[in-house]
């Protein structure tokens, strides 16, 4: 099964996969890649544009890779925005749409404490362009923060 995950910035992504998922799951959250593909004391999140960049290469050929196997295992893919030529492919591909979003308030508290200040626009063009998204949402906060 495909689990695509979406919300936006800040909003507990990750951590509602660590819920879900099990050891034997493939994972693709592309800041857990450029974290993998930097250096010692990287941050965590508002890494290089040169570092995402090779992320983003990572990520697709990860993706390609796990489509693949979704016959044999579980695959969760965070994806904040799907466009829609990428929904149309999780539609193909049977994929579970979770969004995660604790509500806009809680996401720009959280983004003003530990992330950069263009995650705002992000948050704010998630939150604009939300009702494309199919509605699975989880509005509780993934953890306490």
């Amino acid at each position: 099964m495909l689990y695509v995950v979406t919300g936006p910035p800040a909003a507990g992504k990750s951590s509602w996969i660590e819920a879900h998922a099990k050891p034997t799951d493939i994972v693709i959250d592309l800041d857990r890649i450029t974290s993998a593909l930097t250096g010692p004391g990287a941050p965590q999140w508002n890494q290089h544009p040169l570092h995402l960049r090779v992320a983003h290469r990572a990520r697709y050929a990860a993706m390609d890779a796990a489509f693949e196997l979704l016959d044999q295992l579980d695959v969760y893919l965070i994806h904040t925005m799907p466009n829609g030529k990428a929904l149309a492919k999780y539609k193909r591909l049977k994929a579970r749409i979770v969004t995660v979003d604790p509500g806009q308030e809680v996401v720009m508290q959280r983004i003003k404490a530990m992330r950069s200040v263009d995650m705002e626009r992000v948050a704010t063009r998630w939150y604009n362009a939300r009702h494309r998204l199919p509605r699975e949402v989880m509005p509780q906060t993934s953890r306490s923060w």
